[in-house]
C-alpha cells in the first residue's frame, strides 16, 4: 500500500469534512422543506374532546378558532396564554365570542407568558391546579412543533392534542413566493431544532430511569421470594 504524504492526508481529511458538511446541509434543507409542508397543512375537522384547551396568543385567528372549539364543547375549560397586558378581559371575551357567564366561569386569561417557554409554564401551572390530563393546543401551524415540544418538557404526563391554525397570510400564496413568510418559517425551524433535541434527550433519560426503577423492583421482588 503506497504511503500518503502529509499533504495528501490533509486533502483526504478535508474531503471527508466537506462531504460530511454537505450531507449535513442537505439534511438540514430537506428537514426544513418537510417542516414547512407539515406545518402548513389545514387542520382536519375531527377532534377528540379534552379536559381543557390552551391557545397561545399571537394572532386573532388563533383566538377565534379556540373560542369556536370551546363553544362546540371540545373542552370545558379554556386558557388564553400570553395575553398582552394592554388587552382587557372584556376585549378578549369579544375576540373569542364567549358570553359573560361562561367566560367568567371557565376561561382563564393569562398575562404571565412572554414567549413559548412561558406559555408552557403558564399552562403547566394552570393544569396542575385543576388536575387536567388532556389538553387541546391551539396555535399557528408553524409554531405548533416548538409549542408541543415545550409543553411536553413542562408536563410530560399530559396528553397533548394539536389543533393548528394556518394564518391567512400563508393561505394567500405559496410560502416560497413570499420572502417574509419564508423567513418566518426558517426562523421557527431553527428555534425548533434545539428544543426537539432537548425533548429527545429528556425522553431517553426518563425511559432509562423508568427501566432502572423497574429493574430494581424486579430484583427486590426476586430477593423477597
Amino acid at each position: 500500500m503506497p504511503i500518503q504524504s502529509k499533504g495528501e492526508r490533509r486533502a483526504s481529511v478535508w474531503r471527508v469534512v466537506l462531504g460530511l458538511s454537505g450531507a449535513g446541509i442537505a439534511v438540514f434543507i430537506l428537514g426544513f422543506f418537510y417542516f414547512a409542508t407539515l406545518t402548513l397543512r389545514e387542520q382536519p375537522n375531527a377532534l377528540t374532546k379534552a379536559d381543557a384547551i390552551v391557545v397561545l396568543t399571537g394572532g386573532s385567528e388563533r383566538l377565534g378558532r379556540a373560542g369556536e372549539l370551546f363553544r362546540q364543547g371540545k373542552a370545558d375549560h379554556l386558557l388564553i396564554s400570553g395575553v398582552n397586558r394592554k388587552l382587557t378581559k372584556a376585549k378578549v371575551r369579544q375576540l373569542i365570542g364567549i358570553n359573560g357567564a361562561k367566560f367568567n366561569c371557565c376561561v382563564k386569561v393569562g398575562y404571565f407568558a412572554q414567549n413559548t417557554r412561558g406559555n408552557a409554564i403558564e399552562a403547566r401551572d394552570w393544569l396542575r391546579q385543576h388536575s387536567f390530563k388532556t389538553l387541546i393546543v391551539v396555535t399557528a401551524g408553524y409554531h405548533m412543533p416548538r409549542s408541543l415540544a415545550e409543553l411536553a418538557l413542562a408536563m410530560p404526563d399530559v396528553k397533548l392534542i394539536p389543533y393548528a391554525v394556518v394564518p391567512s397570510r400563508f393561505r394567500a400564496q405559496p410560502w416560497w413566493l413570499h420572502s417574509t413568510n419564508a423567513r418566518i418559517l426558517a426562523q421557527e425551524y431553527i428555534k425548533f431544532l434545539p428544543i426537539a433535541a432537548h425533548l429527545t434527550v429528556d425522553r431517553i433519560l426518563r425511559q432509562g430511569q423508568l427501566q432502572s426503577t423497574m429493574g430494581g423492583q424486579t430484583m427486590h421482588a426476586g430477593t423477597n421470594s
